[in-house]
This record gives C-alpha cells, sequence and structure tokens, in this order.
C-alpha cells in the first residue's frame, strides 16, 4: 500500500513538473531532461516513470481532467440538485474554469490528437468523462423537476460544445469588458438550454 502511494505521489510530481516546464516554454520544447531539471532529480528516474514523452503526455491528460473535476465538487454536500446545476454552469462559464489550465499547453497538446490514435482516443475519452458528470448533475435536477428537458446526455453535450467553443474563441481577446460580457451572453444560452430561467 505505501509503495504505491509513494509511486503515485512520485509520479503526480513529475507531471506537474512536465506542466509547468510545458507552461513556461512549450510543449514542443519539454523535454524529460528538463522535467528532471525542474525537480532536481536524474532523469533516468523520470523514465522509470514515464518511459517517454508521449506518456507524459498521456499522464499530462489524467492531469487536465483531474483540474477540471473541481468545477463539479460541492465540498459540504448541502446543495440542493438545483443550486448545484446553477454552481456547475456558473463555474463552466468563468474565469476559474478557463484558469484551472493553462490554453497554450492544453491546445499543443490537443493539437496531437490529428497524429496520434492513442492520444485521441485519452481526449475522448477525458471530453466524454466532463459530459458524464454534467448529465449526472441535470438528470438530478430533472428527477427533482427543477428543468424540463428531454435528454440530460445530449442537453450535456450542447454545453460543453458552448463551453469548448467559448474559450477557445475568447483566447483572442484581452479585453475584459468584451470578455466578460461575451461570457454572460454564452451562459445565459446555457441557461436556455436548459430551460432555466436564472438570473446572470
Amino acid at each position: 500500500m505505501g509503495r504505491k502511494s509513494l509511486k503515485e505521489a512520485r509520479q503526480k510530481e513529475i507531471i506537474e513538473a512536465f506542466y509547468n516546464v510545458s507552461k513556461r516554454e512549450g510543449l514542443e520544447n519539454a523535454s524529460i531532461a528538463k522535467v528532471a531539471k525542474e525537480i532536481d532529480v536524474n532523469p533516468s528516474l523520470i523514465i522509470h516513470y514515464f518511459k517517454s514523452k508521449n506518456e507524459l503526455i498521456f499522464g499530462l491528460i489524467s492531469f487536465i481532467l483531474d483540474s477540471y473535476k473541481f468545477i463539479y465538487s460541492d465540498e459540504d454536500n448541502q446543495l440542493d440538485s438545483k443550486s448545484k446545476l446553477i454552481k456547475v454552469v456558473d463555474n463552466l462559464f468563468s474565469r476559474e474554469w478557463n484558469s484551472l489550465f493553462d490554453d497554450g499547453v492544453f491546445y499543443s497538446s490537443f493539437s496531437l490528437v490529428f497524429r496520434d490514435k492513442k492520444i485521441k482516443t485519452a481526449f475522448k475519452e477525458l471530453h466524454k468523462h466532463l459530459r458524464v458528470l454534467l448529465s449526472e448533475v441535470i438528470e438530478d435536477a430533472k428527477k427533482d423537476g427543477h428543468i424540463n428537458i428531454e435528454n440530460s446526455e445530449i442537453t450535456s453535450d450542447l454545453i460543453f460544445i458552448m463551453v469548448e467553443g467559448a474559450y477557445y474563441y475568447l483566447s483572442m481577446f484581452e479585453n475584459n469588458d468584451v470578455y466578460y460580457e461575451k461570457l454572460r451572453q454564452y451562459k445565459k444560452s446555457a441557461f436556455d438550454v436548459l430551460n432555466m430561467n436564472t438570473a446572470i
């Protein structure tokens, strides 16, 4: 048990270092040697856990998912299903969501889906998992009579299409007023899809 925990802790440390190097120097310039230098270890230790840069990228994709899961957290577990859904949608269309993971690293790693089938599969699973988490929150609100939609999975997919498109587009805006106004409009559209009359 202790060995497994130590291994997981070391792998997490390595992935976080890989993320930091990628964020600072670009994913294409990140290397096992630079990751080793980042945490002051021998490169052979990195290779012990991750045989190649591609394996580090797979670890990075899991790291992305773990970061994004915070959006769904209800630490006190006291929110009713409607409040939780509102909170999740608010979080999805917030700067906090967009700042959970660096855009440059995300899009650089995502671009590899066009060249590597395994990375494409990993990203597909990541997006599927995020949609499942949202569809569960939507389904709970639907069962409790707070929203009237036909299909929670389809609704979740539509909202994520908005989220993904929004941040891709908004990454080109530096004016905060424009950024937040567009984000407000996109969030209103998400609540419209849910048939929720919520003050934005």
